[in-house]
């Protein structure tokens, strides 16, 4: 019968004992996103240009539109009289005016004086009449004409000899809560959160696509929504920086008051900012190009910049255009900060402007985790 060999073995070999897997290293699941996160907040260093869009320009142009706006000038009206029939005696009856304007009125000839009304440099055009009476020449379009129409129809009437039936005062106000930089500053924190979302994520993503980095993530066992949330997250630092700059610096220089809480106010800036993130994500999760994105970003702005009551109220606007202007996320955000700051209000009172916010943001990302292309 054949019988079994076996092969020997040397020494070197009966010796050597099983070696035992090495332990697989255990890391948390959101390991990733915290080293990606980190490396955003690093990235800041390489371009400082970022510090000074994100932080310098919301100052300086806070600062610029307070000064402009805290200490109003008196009003003035820019008056053209038409020459001929009895002009020299309106300039001497506007002249003595005690109103509230200031009157700049200069006798023009009369294509001279409607010519240089329509072109704006003048409110109003008032034509004596052969028969005593004025013919005066407003656009009903310019806030300042109507207003200038008054004015010049009282000063006259007052100078001819009208007398007030009715008693009446008046008495300024333009304590700190009712100005117009109090209203700016909120809408200002608002846009602020809005550009650094849409510009800060949306921007950066093209950018780094366009350079072939995002290549070097695909070869990494890296999850998609970690990557995607640790931009949208590197925001939320940045924020917290961006809204107490302004705040303090309107406090601190325009004494504006604020009425709420401060916890408050860094809960809307977080869920604003995270909302904004969202929506740049979206924007820019399958764009080629710098230029593309460019105008896509531009394009989600536009309205809410117009629409969004930053600069002024939204209740100008038509009352059909209301319900879309208040679902806009700027719109609500704006809202919520102004009625915590101004107002006081709790963030319980602002549950459906934060369900807006909340709304945009969540969308957005999911669209975006969605859709969201390496190359």
């Amino acid at each position: 019968m054949p019988t079994e060999t076996t092969t020997p073995q040397t020494p070197e070999v009966q010796d050597r004992a099983p070696v035992p897997a090495a332990p697989a290293r255990v890391n948390g699941r959101w390991t990733g996103y915290r080293q990606l996160l980190w490396v955003r907040l690093l990235e800041l260093k390489r371009e400082p240009e970022i510090v000074f869009w994100v932080f310098g320009f919301p100052l300086l142009l806070s600062l610029g539109l307070g000064i402009a706006f805290r200490n109003k000038p008196v009003d003035t009206t820019s008056v053209a009289v038409v020459a001929g029939n009895d002009a020299a005696k309106t300039m001497t009856m506007l002249r003595g005016s005690s109103g509230h304007s200031v009157i700049h009125a200069a006798v023009l000839e009369r294509e001279a004086a409607l010519k240089g009304f329509h072109f704006g440099k003048f409110d109003l055009v008032v034509e004596p009449n052969a028969d005593g009476s004025y013919t005066y020449y407003y656009d009903p379009a310019r806030p300042e004409s109507v207003l200038s129409r008054a004015e010049i129809d009282a000063a006259l009437q007052a100078a001819a000899g009208r007398k007030d039936i009715l008693a009446t005062s008046t008495q300024a106000s333009s304590e700190p809560g009712s100005r117009y930089i109090d209203f700016l500053i909120p809408g200002l924190i608002g846009m602020s959160l809005m550009n650094s979302g849409m510009w800060g994520i949306g921007f950066s993503l093209v950018d780094m696509r366009q350079r072939k980095l995002m290549k070097r993530f695909v070869a990494t066992p890296m999850r998609r929504s970690d990557f995607l949330l640790a931009v949208m997250s590197s925001r939320l630092v940045l924020m917290v920086i961006e809204v107490g700059l302004l705040l303090v610096f309107g406090m601190l220089v325009f004494h504006m008051p604020v009425a709420g809480s401060i916890m408050s106010v860094v809960v809307l800036g977080s869920i604003g900012a995270v909302a904004f993130g969202g929506v740049g994500l979206l924007t820019a999760c399958r764009a080629q190009k710098v230029e593309s994105v460019s105008g896509l970003i531009n394009l989600v702005m536009m309205p809410m910049w117009i629409f969004s009551g930053v600069f002024f109220p939204y209740e100008h606007f038509p009352t059909m255009a209301q319900p879309f202007i208040k679902v806009l996320p700027l719109t609500a955000l704006n809202d919520a900060l102004r009625a915590t700051i101004l107002e006081g209000a709790s963030l319980a009172s602002q549950s459906g402007r934060l369900l807006v916010l909340v709304l945009w943001g969540g969308l957005s990302f999911l669209l975006a985790l969605r859709w969201f292309r390496w190359t």
